[in-house]
């Protein structure tokens, strides 16, 4: 029986590095958007990939543990990586939260009980995670060990702590960053590894989005004040997924990978003047 390879999310990055992970290994993809992942799961099955595909809602914590299980139904769990998440032009504060940080969480600890021994995992997080108003050490405790299923209840992820889309997305970033930490740990158990990435700005039909909204002028000055000076590609996150997920990197868990062209480096050294 081949290894599984399991990809939440099949968005931009979601379907670059799914054809990465695919050849030779059993595919399990998930999305919320069915109609998208019956398309891309099609089109990888015309290709010869073996895919098996679940429409999910990752702020269903039943949904997330029954797929979790159907995934382990197919083989051993080798690699999984979560791309899935809306950004603050996409939805409300509480549906940030609810899938950017409790679906994140839900996704780690599920997995967590089925991943393989030799297994890695990549949340995909954002560089909004390092730019964000400092969180207190005893409620960066909680977001980071508090069960999964308990993390709604605190009183942190209340509507009135976190005002707007954009808020509320830098803090469920920054909440994937410490959840990963703690994370890591019940899966070095099973012999595996968990990491995240924090992208930059992206070319991804998400990324253009933010582009063009409101705080579109504030990422463009971002980008043109990094040290890349460019929009990052869909390429270099699964890239960088491609070797947190290697052998090269048995050495590399609980821990989180800047892949922003350097936006976060100029940004805070004062590099970058913004209005």
């Amino acid at each position: 029986m081949r290894d599984v390879a399991v990809v939440i999310g099949v968005g931009g990055m979601g379907r670059v590095v799914a054809r990465r992970l695919g050849p030779g290994r059993r595919l399990a993809l998930a999305d919320f958007n069915g109609e998208a992942l019956t398309a891309f799961s099609e089109e990888l099955g015309g290709e010869g990939h073996d895919v098996t595909a679940v429409r999910l809602d990752v702020s269903d914590p039943d949904a997330v543990a029954g797929f979790a299980a159907s995934a382990a139904a197919l083989g051993a769990v080798k690699q999984i990586v979560h791309t899935a998440g809306l950004s603050p032009v996409q939805a409300t504060a509480p549906a940030v939260l609810a899938v950017d940080l409790l679906g994140v969480a839900y996704v780690l600890e599920e997995f967590g009980k089925v991943i393989d021994s030799g297994g890695s995992g990549v949340v995909i997080a954002s560089m909004s995670g390092h730019m964000g108003s400092p969180i207190a050490s005893e409620d960066e405790a909680l977001l980071a060990c508090t069960p999964a299923r308990e993390l709604a209840g605190l009183s942190l992820l209340e509507p009135s702590r976190h005002p707007d889309a954009g808020t509320a997305y830098a803090f469920a970033k920054r909440a994937n960053h410490l959840r990963v930490r703690a994370e890591s740990v019940a899966w070095g158990r099973r012999g595996a590894r968990i990491n995240s990435i924090s992208p930059g700005i992206i070319s991804t039909s998400m990324g253009r989005a933010e582009l063009a909204g409101s705080s579109g002028a504030f990422m463009r000055a971002m980008v043109d004040g990094s040290g890349s000076a460019r929009i990052g590609t869909p390429d270099d996150i699964a890239a960088a997924v491609d070797y947190l997920l290697s052998p090269a990197a048995s050495f590399v868990t609980g821990t989180d990978l800047l892949v922003d062209g350097g936006v976060v480096g100029a940004l805070t050294t004062g590099q970058i003047a913004l209005a």
